[in-house]
Order: C-alpha cells, then sequence, then structure tokens
C-alpha cells in the first residue's frame, strides 16, 4: 500500500508525456495535407474535363479515353476527400455539396458524350453530301448547298438563334428547289443531316455553357476555408502542447535536480550513518575489552567520540543505579562545566517532551522557552538529551553546544539511542561484575546453608516423635487439672513451648528441601512477649532484657517461629558475647521509606518498614571480624557452631528484609532487622484447647498407627475430644473391620508413617470403605500434591504430632461434609 502514490504518480506522469506527444506530433497535419491534395486533384481534373470536352467539341480528340480517364481520376479524389474527413460535420457537409456537383458533371459529359458523337457523324455526312452537291451540274442547287453550309459553319461559331434560323432558312430554301433525279438522295440527306445539326449544335453549347458555369471554385474555397481552419487550429493546438512540453520539461527538470539533492542528501546522510555506526562499533568493542579499573576512562573516550559526531563542547552521561549516582565528563579545552550540571540534568529532562522515543533534540536555544532559560543559565547553546529509565531509576546522556551557536544539524538523532544502552550496558555490566564476588560469596554460603538444611532435615524426624510426645502428654495432663491453677499455667507454656518447636521442626524440613513456608500476619508485639519468656530461662543470670517499643502496631507477614527464631538467635548471641553483668536492649520501631535505602548486602523501600534492633554493651567486634560473622561456620566463641547469624540473614532476606550490623571493639554492638510492615491491625491471639463446638458426640474413629504407643496416646486424644477411637497397627485389620460393618466407623484417622507411605495406606483404605472420610497426619505437607490426596480420598490434612484442636476442627469438618453427602447421595437415589 505504500507504493501505491509512487505508481500513480508514475502513471499520471506517463499518461501526460504521451498525451503531449501525440498533441505535439500534429498527427491530423497529415490528414489535412491529404485533404488539401484531394481538394486540388478535385479541382484539376474538373478543369480537365471540361478542356477535354471541349477539345472533343472542336473535333481535336479522335475518342473520349482521356475525358473517361479524367472522371475516374475525378471521382477518386473525391472518395479521397470524403475518406479524410472524417468524422467531422462541417467538412462532410461541404463534400456532400460537392458531390452533389460532381454528380452533375458527370451527367451533364455523359449527355455531352453522346451528344456530341451524333453531332461529329452528322458533320461528316453533312460536308460529304455538300461536296457533292457543290459538284452538281444544277447551278440553284450549289448555291442553295453553299449558302447552307455557310450558314452551318455560321451556326457552328455561334449557336445563337439568329444564326439558327438563318440556317433553318437555308434549309426550306434547299427543300423547295427541284433538284435533278441524279441528286434527290444527297439533297434529301444534306437536308436530314443539316436538320440534325441544327438541333445538336445549340444543346452540345448548351452542355458546355452549363459545364463552364458548373466549373467554378466556390464548394473548393468553401471546402479549402474549412481544411484551412482546422490545419490552423491543430496548429494552434500544436503551438500549445509544445508550450506545454517545454513547461512540463521544465517541471520534469526540476523534479529531477530536486531528488538529485534529496539523493545527495540521503547519501550523505547514509555515509554519516555509517561513520557512525562505525563509532558506535568502536565504543563497544572499547567496553568489551574495557576492565572495571578503566571504565570511566573508556566511558569518557566514548563521549569524546561522540561529541565529535555532532559538534558538541560538551558531553556526559549520569545514571542512578540503586542509591548511587554515576556521572561520567567530557569537554572540550577551555570548555568548564557549571555547578551541579550534569546533575540537574537528571530532574529537568524529565519535564521535557521527549516523545516515544525519549530524545530531546534543541539545535538553538529559545530564551522565550522555560525549559531553553534554564538551559541557557547553564552556558548552553544548542542540547541533544536522549533518556532511559531502569526501572525506577533514571539515566541521561547529554551533549551541549557552548560556542559555535548550535550543535550541527543532523536528522538521525535517534542513532544515539545505540550509544545510550552501550555506555549504559558498559556500566551496568562493571557495577554487575562488582556484584559478581558478592554473589560468589553468596553461593558459598547457600552451598553451607544447604548442608546445614540437609543435616538438620537428618535429624528433625526423630525431634518431631519427641515434640509429639510432649504435646500428647501435655494435652492429657491439662484434662486432669484444675482450670487457673500453676500447673495449669505451666502445662500451658509447656504446650507453647511444643508448638513453636513443632512449626520449628516443620520450617527445618522446609529449609532442607528450599520449599517458602506458610506466612501470616505476625504482631511483633505478641511474638516478643512469647519470646521473652522463652528468654527468661535460658539467659545467664548477670544479663537482664528490656524491651522498648513503639506506641504503633507493629506487623509483619512471616512465619512466627522463624522471627521468633530470629530475635532468639540475637538475644543468645548478645547474652553468650557479655562477661560482666549488662542489659540487653530489644527495640521496635516503624519507618517509612519514600525511596530505597541500602541496608547491608541488600536495598529495600520504598515502602513502610518495621525496625527490631537488638543492642548489647559486650566487647564489639573489628572490621575483619564484621565481614565474616554472617558465614556459615564461622564463630570467634570455642564453644560456638556459626550457625546462628547465618540462619538469621537467610531467614530475613526469605522475609523480604535486611540485616544491618554496627559494632565497634569495647564498644558493643547493634544488629538491626528490616522487615515489611503491613497495616496496623492488631491479630487475633491464637486459640489454644479445644473449641467445645468441635467437641464430638460419640461418633466412631478408625486409628491407624505402626506405633502402638503413639496409637495409645492418640486414642486418648480423642476420647477427650468425646470421640469413641478404634485403634489398628495393621491395614489388614483396618480393612477387614471396614467391610465387615461399612457403617461401623464415622471417620478415619491415618497417622504418618516413616517411608511416605501414608498415602498408599489410606488409598487402600478408601478403596475398602469409599463413604469413610479419611484424615491424614503429616509431618509436613509441601511434598503432597492435590491429585494424590484426592485419588487417595483424603478429606483433610493434620499436623503430626498431634494437636487436639486442629484434630478436633478436622474431625467436626469430616463429619459435616460426609453426613452433607450422604443427604445428597439419598435425595439422588429417591429421585
Amino acid at each position: 500500500m505504500k507504493s501505491a502514490p509512487a505508481v500513480i504518480s508514475v502513471a499520471f506522469v506517463l499518461g501526460l508525456l504521451t498525451w503531449l506527444l501525440l498533441h505535439g506530433l500534429n498527427i491530423n497535419s497529415a490528414r489535412y495535407d491529404s485533404q488539401l491534395r484531394a481538394l486540388g486533384d478535385f479541382t484539376r481534373f474538373e478543369r480537365g474535363m471540361t478542356r477535354e470536352v471541349l477539345t472533343a467539341r472542336a473535333g481535336l480528340s479522335r475518342n473520349y479515353d482521356a475525358l473517361v480517364h479524367m472522371v475516374n481520376a475525378y471521382d477518386d479524389a473525391l472518395t479521397r476527400l470524403r475518406d479524410t474527413a472524417g468524422l467531422d460535420a462541417e467538412q462532410t457537409r461541404v463534400i456532400d455539396v460537392l458531390s452533389a456537383r460532381a454528380d452533375r458533371q458527370e451527367s451533364l459529359i455523359e449527355r455531352f458524350k453522346s451528344r456530341n458523337a451524333l453531332l461529329q457523324n452528322s458533320f461528316a455526312y453533312f460536308g460529304l453530301f455538300s461536296d457533292r452537291l457543290a459538284a452538281s451540274e444544277s447551278r440553284p442547287l450549289v448555291t442553295a448547298a453553299s449558302a447552307l453550309a455557310a450558314a452551318m459553319l455560321r451556326l457552328t461559331l455561334d449557336t445563337s438563334d439568329a444564326a439558327a434560323r438563318q440556317v433553318e432558312d437555308r434549309l426550306e430554301e434547299l427543300a423547295q428547289l427541284q433538284a435533278p433525279p441524279a441528286e434527290t438522295d444527297s439533297v434529301h440527306a444534306l437536308l436530314l443531316h443539316g436538320q440534325m445539326l441544327h438541333d445538336l449544335l445549340p444543346d452540345i453549347d448548351t452542355i458546355l455553357k452549363t459545364l463552364v458555369a458548373e466549373s467554378n471554385n466556390r464548394e473548393q474555397d468553401a471546402m479549402l476555408a474549412v481544411i484551412l481552419k482546422r490545419q490552423l487550429a491543430a496548429r494552434a493546438s500544436a503551438r500549445k502542447t509544445r508550450l506545454l512540453q517545454y513547461i512540463t520539461s521544465l517541471l520534469l527538470l526540476s523534479g529531477i535536480i530536486y531528488f538529485g539533492m534529496l539523493l545527495r542528501k540521503r547519501a550523505m546522510a547514509l555515509r554519516r550513518r555509517a561513520a557512525f555506526e562505525h563509532v558506535i562499533a568502536n565504543i563497544s568493542m572499547l567496553f568489551i575489552n574495557s576492565s572495571n579499573d578503566g571504565i570511566d576512562a573508556d566511558v569518557e573516550m566514548a563521549l569524546r567520540q561522540l561529541a565529535g559526531c555532532i559538534g558538541a563542547d560538551r558531553a556526559y552521561f549520569a545514571c542512578v543505579l540503586g542509591t548511587t549516582m554515576h556521572t561520567y565528563r567530557w569537554s572540550r579545552d577551555g570548555v568548564a562545566f557549571e555547578p551541579g550540571w550534569p546533575e540537574r540534568v537528571l530532574s529537568l529532562a524529565p519535564r521535557l517532551d521527549g516523545g516515544e522515543d525519549g530524545i530531546v533534540y534543541i539545535p538553538r536555544m529559545n530564551a522565550s522557552h522555560a525549559h531553553d532559560a534554564m538551559l541557557t543559565e547553564a552556558g548552553v547553546s544548542g542540547w541533544l538529551c536522549i533518556m532511559a529509565a531502569y526501572g525506577s531509576r533514571d539515566g541521561i546522556l547529554g551533549f551541549d553546544a557552548v560556542r559555535g551557536g548550535a550543535l550541527t544539524y543532523w536528522s538521525e538523532v535517534s542513532l544515539f539511542r545505540m550509544a545510550f544502552d552501550a555506555i549504559g550496558n558498559a556500566i551496568r555490566r562493571a557495577r554487575l561484575e562488582g556484584e559478581k564476588e558478592r554473589l560468589q560469596a553468596s553461593l558459598q554460603q547457600a552451598r553451607r546453608m544447604e548442608t546445614i538444611g540437609t543435616f538438620a532435615s537428618g535429624i528433625a524426624h526423630n525431634f518431631n516423635n519427641i515434640v509429639g510426645a510432649i504435646l500428647g502428654h501435655a494435652e492429657m495432663a491439662d484434662a486432669r487439672v484444675a482450670p487457673g491453677s500453676r500447673p495449669a499455667a505451666s502445662l500451658a507454656e509447656i504446650r507453647r513451648a511444643g508448638e513453636r518447636a513443632r512449626e520449628l521442626v516443620e520450617q527445618i524440613l522446609g529449609f532442607g528441601r528450599r520449599g517458602e513456608g506458610r506466612r501470616e500476619r505476625v504482631c511483633l508485639r505478641t511474638l516478643v512477649d512469647e519470646t521473652r519468656s522463652l528468654l527468661a530461662a535460658s539467659l545467664p543470670s548477670h544479663v537482664t532484657f528490656e524491651v522498648d517499643e513503639t506506641a504503633d502496631i507493629a506487623i509483619v507477614t512471616g512465619e512466627p517461629a522463624q522471627l521468633q527464631q530470629v530475635i532468639l538467635n540475637l538475644c543468645n548471641n548478645a547474652a553468650q558475647a557479655m562477661k560482666e553483668p549488662g542489659r540487653i536492649e530489644l527495640r521496635i520501631k516503624v519507618h517509612d521509606l519514600a525511596k530505597p535505602l541500602s541496608i547491608g548486602r541488600s536495598e529495600v523501600g520504598p515502602g513502610r518498614f518495621t525496625v527490631i534492633s537488638v543492642a548489647d554493651p559486650g566487647p564489639g567486634m573489628d572490621e575483619a571480624t564484621l565481614e565474616r560473622i554472617f558465614e556459615p561456620f564461622f564463630t570467634t566463641r570455642p564453644d560456638g557452631n556459626g550457625l546462628g547469624l547465618a540462619t538469621v540473614r537467610e531467614i530475613v532476606e526469605q522475609h523480604g528484609g535486611a540485616v544491618a550490623v554496627q559494632s565497634r571493639p569495647d564498644a558493643g554492638t547493634r544488629f538491626d532487622i528490616w522487615l515489611p510492615s503491613g497495616e496496623p491491625v492488631e491479630p487475633q491471639p491464637a486459640q489454644h484447647g479445644s473449641d467445645p463446638a468441635f467437641l464430638g458426640a460419640g461418633e466412631t474413629v478408625l486409628v491407624i498407627d505402626t506405633d502402638r504407643r503413639r496409637l495409645l496416646r492418640y486414642e486418648e486424644i480423642l476420647a477427650a475430644l468425646g470421640y469413641e477411637p478404634v485403634g489398628f497397627t495393621g491395614l489388614a485389620e483396618a480393612i477387614a473391620a471396614c467391610r465387615a460393618a461399612h457403617a461401623r466407623f464415622d471417620a478415619a484417622l491415618v497417622c504418618h508413617l516413616p517411608g511416605g507411605s501414608s498415602l498408599d495406606l489410606a488409598a487402600a483404605l478408601h478403596d475398602a470403605a469409599p463413604a469413610l472420610p479419611i484424615i491424614l497426619a503429616a509431618p509436613s505437607t509441601r511434598d503432597l500434591a492435590m491429585p494424590s490426596l484426592k485419588t487417595s480420598g483424603i478429606t483433610e490434612l493434620v499436623h503430626h504430632p498431634l494437636a487436639s484442636a486442629e484434630l478436633a476442627s478436622a474431625l467436626a469438618r469430616s463429619l459435616v461434609s460426609s453426613a452433607t453427602s450422604g443427604r445428597l447421595r439419598r435425595a439422588a437415589g429417591a429421585s
């Protein structure tokens, strides 16, 4: 579609040139010349016919061959004249008049030919008999014949009425004479031919007069006038056409010159583009071979080469990477930068309209414009600025002309986008190479943490059984003590600590598998209160623990057990570092960051953050120790393992936060934990124990666990919740019991089996009793996929070891769901 205007233009020019060619050639001039020749032949042959008729009348022509040739030529000239007239109505009208005239002429000639033949014959006989009578012996007869011959001769020359009467009188005189008998036939023949000549001569003369009268030039002149008019019009049109041809030639010449200038301009632009691309290629090669230490010099050299392409006096590149502004400058000798320039360009450029490509090009400043006035104050007379964004960070590549009036005009300023990208990529590459070493260190730490996770996962399962036993016995003991008593409070603390331990075990398992656990809204005030009670029994007697928190409620999103582990590790490290009596201070503050802030090795913000600060007056650390404190297995204590602070930073960074540390020898240490903060809404406290609404009403629950001691403990928990437990240690006995009485059991509880066979056990039980709701107790749900749970017939999941509150809720939901499904099946069967 883009070529359609060009095709139309070329077709129009070709059509115009063809039209001018046809009209300039004046093709009709040949037709008019043919008409003039035909008209001349028509007139010439008409006169020739008249001449031949007169010759024949005088008796000088022995035959009519020449006359016939003239008539044929006369007709052919008329035909050619009619053929060349074409559709011209005026010429056709005049030719019709000539044609009628030709018809009359030819008709008269035919009459003349017939009359003249008789005339010549009669003349011959008249002369013959006249000669005979002139030799007669009768004198009167000779006299009368001679008088008749003389009168006839006069009539031949003059066919007037007087001459005709004289011939008639002589004929009567001759007829009245008494001719001798021998001369009677001759007299009779002479009288007969004389009478015939008397009649033919006036008629032939009349034909001749008519032919002569018809042979005028009125019709030819009219035809000639029409032809000449057409010819003059054609010549005038040809002159106009030649004028148009001249004008068109001038226009075409102007177009050729214009397009030639465009081509020359385009060729120059292509040469400049090629030269610029060559500069870009050199710059790219320069950056490829440059080192981190030489990046500043290489960028300056690139700016110098780019400035030479556009005639700039100053060139600069400025960008904000992270929280640091990087600025690179180049200027000609004797040209200095204004104070704060080009840093101010970063705030000025976004206010200008750079279009879709983000390029502002001002070859010459206009002091009446506000932005131009700001540039003029900085000594800029011409300006080119290329803008780009790195996420939320800005960058500019600028060129200033401070002398010479303006930048060299170049329409291909968009090519500087490649230069911007080349310089920006080189600077970012330098930063990435700087980050490479940090990432390598992080990789080493990650490998060590992976080793830790694998080791921790190995012992977590065994520790899980111990925690389960603690929680189970705490549940059973709590049912046998009076509410509100000191033992009940101690059991509540034991249960709370056991639940935290169970959560910690699950997090250790997830850490070993590099998974992301379940996050929830956590109130730090509540979390610190629980941590205070745990620290009270573990801190040395010479160390006190104080909490100073802000009046705002600090809410973060995370895993409570991991966050509590962070606080415990920091406080325990602080206590172990204090050899003399002292105080550990924990402060909680909320900060609103308007822009990103670099904290340790990470960058946080913008947004709302909660900062947990743990400070101690211990011996502090030197710079060498500070650089390695977060490395796994690095420790300065003989009894330490070097995992505490590494775990702290790992947990905090997984929560989207950062860790900062401030310490000096003999001046104490302070750790700041930055965590993304949520809306200040007080979360609901966790409910411990069983809700009365979730207690059972004697429903029978099938329990499967291969460990008989755990099975007995779980049966006691179910009995305490109001259910009738029926325990099995083997799958075959449980399946046989289900098949023996389908309606005996209301729900089934399948406990965790080492080796991952719990799903297979649940699936076999589901095949035996498809309508039976099955609850699976597992230490972690991370490796369980929803399709496999559905196939196995599992309706609920609870943690292993069991907690009475969670188990009661799961059983209540399963029984309600089972009852609803049963009613639907009965309704479907009834319908």
